[in-house]
């Protein structure tokens, strides 16, 4: 199959440029596909999200999640262990790749849970399971017990494996479900401080100098978040880290008492969201992943209060950081794909592949939920006026998204 490639930007080896060429890639249907006034990018890379099977289908599924994935421009993504049955054993992570094997559309990489039934109080049989994951994470809890992530780290380490963390210290979260700022305050709502972020970071992060693991932190959100990670980095503790969308885009400002604003962890303050952005620009931030976190309506339709945390994002995550960041002179179009397909890619030895993905980035529209792909319609970007358009994802070999 060959493409032609007609006055298109083209991302290579770091540097966009423009071109009319012909390429042999590998592609189904036909002799030629033109390719005209678009932007041609390698698939991206996701190494956050949910895609809720086994055990809660109703939210998402592997086919469902796959697709509104390829929809995005995504060729590779890497799943969140907080599952049923939970990939706590080789035969439970098993169940999991059946699944994928039979259902998805692209490459989907599960973590494995770091302790038995996510619950904290045992290891997982590491060693088993890491023949079949991308890496550790009990994402959705955090491992509250020092000593037994330092001993997670210790095999980890051993089995050249990520530690992918979510770090929340419970201690600290007093039933809070937004961030304890001016919006909590003004609306009488329990907030969650940011130390119940960067605290156990801090722990970690003293853990990882110890251990020399391989520690990544998932959707950081405070600035203390990313100057902790920056003196960490500076003195050559083996840290990575990345943060969502919604975080880089909207702050608590931005808050209505609505499910689809509530996430963990939650929107913070615009001083929180300009420190995430200096942290891009300098290195500080390594990738952007979506938190892709589906729920059923009803799950999201009790307001702030009520409802469960997480929002639907893989399907927009590249137009509105397109729109928000690029467009607005805040970030290089080039860094903003490197944040999304090199960089991820590296930190979890994830495969380059001829996967890819071509954007209109001069075509515009609402974002609306209603009609993702995903099972999960709730974002807090519903209604948002974006640029950038996915014209075509390829996969494999196979077209798994083409604009209709």
């Amino acid at each position: 199959m060959k493409i032609a490639l007609k006055n298109c930007m083209i991302y290579r080896n770091g540097v966009i440029q423009k071109e009319s060429m012909t390429a042999d890639i590998p592609c189904d249907g036909g002799d030629v596909l033109s390719l005209s006034n678009l932007s041609v990018f390698p698939a991206f890379c996701d190494v956050h999200v949910h895609f809720r099977e086994p055990g809660f289908s109703y939210k998402e599924t592997i086919f469902t999640g796959s697709r509104a994935a390829a929809r995005g421009g995504y060729g590779d993504v890497c799943t969140m262990p907080n599952l049923k049955p939970v990939p706590d054993s080789a035969a439970h992570i098993k169940e999991q790749l059946d699944i994928i094997a039979r259902d998805s559309a692209i490459a989907v990489h599960p973590f494995a849970a770091i302790t038995v039934g996510e619950e904290g109080k045992e290891i997982a049989p590491l060693e088993a399971l890491a023949p079949y994951c991308i890496g550790f994470s009990d994402d959705g809890k955090g491992v509250q017990d020092a000593g037994l992530m330092r001993e997670a780290m210790q095999r980890a380490k051993q089995l050249n494996k990520v530690i992918s963390a979510h770090c929340e210290d419970n201690s600290l979260l007093h039933g809070g479900y937004i961030h304890a700022g001016s919006y909590a305050a003004a609306h009488a709502h329990k907030g969650i401080c940011s130390a119940s972020e960067w605290k156990p970071i801090e722990r970690d992060i003293d853990l990882a100098a110890q251990t020399g693991c391989a520690y990544h932190v998932c959707h950081i959100s405070c600035w203390e978040s990313v100057e902790l990670i920056r003196r960490a980095k500076k003195s050559g503790i083996n840290i990575t880290c990345e943060t969502a969308p919604h975080y880089l885009c909207l702050d608590e400002n931005d808050l209505q008492e609505d499910g689809r604003f509530k996430m963990n962890p939650p929107l913070r303050t615009p001083q929180d969201k300009e420190a995430l952005l200096e942290g891009l620009a300098d290195g500080t931030i390594d990738m952007i992943a979506t938190d892709h976190a589906p729920h059923a309506a009803e799950e999201k339709a009790k307001g702030l209060r009520g409802s469960a945390m997480g929002v639907s994002g893989i399907e927009i995550a590249f137009p509105v950081l397109y729109t928000n960041l690029v467009r607005r002179g805040i970030l290089p179009l080039e860094n903003l794909v490197a944040l999304l397909t090199d960089k991820p890619r590296k930190r979890f030895a994830i495969e380059e592949t001829d996967a890819f993905c071509a954007f209109d980035l001069e075509q515009s529209y609402t974002i609306r939920g209603a009609d993702f792909i995903s099972k999960g319609k709730s974002t807090p970007f519903d209604g948002m006026r974006v640029y950038g358009k996915n014209k075509l994802t390829v996969y494999g070999g196979k077209t798994v998204w083409k604009e209709s």
